[in-house]
Formats: structure tokens, sequence, C-alpha cells
């Protein structure tokens, strides 16, 4: 039986050979975050829906955030066997020699790996970036460990980063996009789950011998908005930015700023993007897994349509205030050819919701459609003649 979000049909229509059945559409118009920073990313998690972009896709410095993917490489060689958390690592002079956010490491310390992980992640110590890069490093040189990083990138999906260094110093070539940060913030969290809560850690005190440097630079850590990771950013050129992600209920939001003026105006500009995610939109389930909302005819089958379903529920992120201005299609090939088997991807619905843009979902059979005999097959090829003298459509009902 069709769904209630499928009860106001507005028209049909046959393009090229698609089937398009247009449904419950509205006026779009909600208001999009105005950001101050140069280039953002937000993103929801749950429903894989990019919530503002703002030259997301432009490579930039990524200063600090840039650790986040040292952190990635550093993950996956633990979870292969590869490293651990209790091996302890020397400090060249190479990465003694850093300064900026660092550990105040020096060349006759060795290190364990988990203090040089909560290093990176509460304390952004450079030096902490390049003791692990040249560990793990394939010429054990950080540079090399920078051709690794740019080549886990790509593995990845991140398409617009490119590093020279382990840790986001400035330097000609150390690129990466708000999109692609926005990524990576995502495969953190659910390449590595049991390392994520590290990334809420506000206080580090290694040694006793850094105490002006021993807290998270993340402000919206403690602000009880649900916020618990990732990692702040700042050189001269990049600007001030953040990487940052928050859960509220069941709803979990990515977000990425780069080229703010100052940290206040990080600080603030970061709650307010996450109070508008939260705020501004809210989950609406339109119709449950399994659920058939249209029938489609079918060509030489022993059945004449067969009906089209969606393989999980179909929760959408959707404006509050225009929780019911979204527009429904859906797209297939007609007439759909038998023999179709159960399960059979046979088409998409799209989904398009005011400022967010278009979703699709895949479509697949209800049931089994087999072969239809001589007589099926004589009957469809004059139904289609028909068709064809009449000009009528061949449609989704």
């Amino acid at each position: 039986m069709p769904m209630p979000f499928l009860d106001k049909l507005r028209s049909k229509t046959v393009l090229a050979g698609v089937a398009t059945l247009m449904l419950s559409v509205a006026p779009f118009g909600a208001a999009a975050f105005d950001t101050q920073a140069r280039s953002a990313y937000v993103y929801d998690m749950g429903t894989s829906t990019v919530l503002l972009q703002k030259n997301a896709e432009i490579p930039l410095p990524p200063a600090s955030m840039s650790k986040l993917m040292t952190l990635y490489v550093a993950f996956e060689f633990i979870k292969s066997g590869l490293l651990n958390l209790d091996d302890t690592l020397p400090v060249s002079e190479h990465a003694a020699s850093y300064t900026g956010s660092t550990m105040f490491l020096n060349t006759t310390d060795r290190v364990k790996v988990r203090d040089l992980i909560l290093g990176i992640i509460v304390l952004s110590g450079n030096d902490a970036c390049a003791v692990l890069a040249e560990a793990l490093s394939p010429d054990g040189t950080e540079a090399g460990f920078a051709d690794l990083m740019t080549q886990k990138a790509k593995d990845i999906g991140l398409t617009s980063s490119t590093f020279v260094n382990s840790n986001g110093w400035p330097a000609p070539g150390q690129r990466m996009s708000m999109r692609d940060l926005g990524v990576l913030a995502d495969r953190l969290i659910v390449d590595h789950p049991e390392f994520y809560p590290l990334f809420a850690e506000r206080v580090f005190e290694f040694d006793g011998r850094a105490p002006a440097n021993t807290r998270n630079r993340n402000p919206l850590l403690g602000l009880d908005i649900g916020a618990d990771g990732l990692k702040t950013g700042h050189t001269q050129e990049a600007g001030y930015g953040l990487v940052g992600s928050a859960k509220q209920g069941d709803r979990r939001v990515i977000f990425v700023v780069s080229g703010l003026d100052s940290a206040a105006q990080r600080a603030e500009e970061s709650e307010a993007i996450v109070n508008w995610a939260f705020r501004q939109f809210t989950l609406k389930t339109f119709a449950k897994s399994g659920d058939v909302i249209a029938r489609a005819r079918v060509w030489n089958g022993d059945q004449d349509s067969v009906g089209l379903q969606i393989a999980s529920d179909l929760d959408q992120l959707v404006p509050v205030l225009q929780s019911d201005d979204v527009a429904f299609s859906v797209e297939l090939n007609t007439p759909l050819p038998a023999p179709i088997t159960q399960g059979q991807q046979i088409g998409e619905l799209v989904i398009d919701v005011p400022t967010l843009g278009e979703r699709r979902v895949a479509l697949v059979a209800a049931s089994d459609v087999n072969m239809g005999g001589f007589f099926t097959r004589l009957s469809t090829a004059a139904q289609t003649l028909m068709r064809t003298i009449t000009q009528e459509p061949e449609d989704v009902f």
C-alpha cells in the first residue's frame, strides 16, 4: 500500500525511458547558516546529509587539523598489530627541533605510544607527531610518512589532501579541504571507535614538564552541548579553525570551520553552528523498511507489475519549520523486463529537501516476477504497440 507521504500525486511523466513519479511537492526556502568562516562544512552523520558547505572543496592550509590524518594512520597501524600502545619510541633531533605546541620532548626521551597519542590530541604536540611519523615511515623520515598520509587519504576518500609533514607546520603543499577534514572525522569515529573518546579528554599532564600546555584547546568541550572532539588548528596563514563533532540524542553532527580571525571567534562560531545544526533540523521517518511505496509495469512477466520497496527505514533530516516541504520522485527505466528477483535494485527514490539538496535511496523489487508464457508475451507486445500509437507513457503507479 502507498505510504502517507506518497498520498498526494502531483504528476507522472516519462522522459527518455525513465519513469518519474513526483509527489508531495512544496516550495523550498529555509535559510542557511551565514558563517563567518572563510571555509566551512557541516555534516549530519546518521543521515549522511551535508547541512552546509562554504568553499568546502578548496584545498587550504589545514594547520594542526591535519594531525587527524597522522592519528588515523597511527590507529590503523595499531589495529593491524604493527604498533602497540605500550611501545616506546625514540625522539630524534628533527622531532625535538619543532617549536610551537609541543610536549617538550628531547633526544634522551623514549615515549610510550599512548602518551604520544594523547600529546597530539590534547596538547597538539608537533614533536609528538614527528616521533610517530618517523617510527611508522617507510623510510624512517617524516617526509616519507607524509607520503604515506597522502596515499592513505586517497584510499579513504579524501580528494583534495596532500601532506609534506605530519603536524600541519606551515609548508608549501600541505593542503586539505574542509570537506576532506569532515570525511576524515567521520572515518575516525566509525573506523576507530575505541580511540574516539580520547578526543574528549580536556587535560593531559605529560611528565610535569609543560605546565603551560596541559589543556585541550577545543572550546566546546565542557559546554554541555554534546561536543566530544576533535581538533583545533591555527597558523597565521590558515587562521583559526576547528574540526568538531557533537552528539545530541541519536544525532551526531560533524563540522569544520577555517579562516576565523581569533580563538574567541572560533569558539563563538563553533557553538553557533552546533546549536543551528541541532535546532533547525529534525529527523523525520517517512517510511519503514519493506514498505512498498509504488508499483512499476513489467515487460513479459507472469505479473504485469512489481512493487517498489525501500530496503531500510527512510529517516530524513528536514528543516524543522518546513518538515513537510519535501519532494519525492521515483526514477527507473520502464518497462522493467522479466525475470525480476526479489530484492533486486530496480530504481531509486529521489528526495529533495529545502536547502539540503538531493538524496537518493535504492528501490528494490518486493517480489519475484518470472517470465510469462507465449500469450503473455504476445499480449505485452500488443499493449506496447497500442501505447506507442496513443503515446500513453509507461509509468509507476
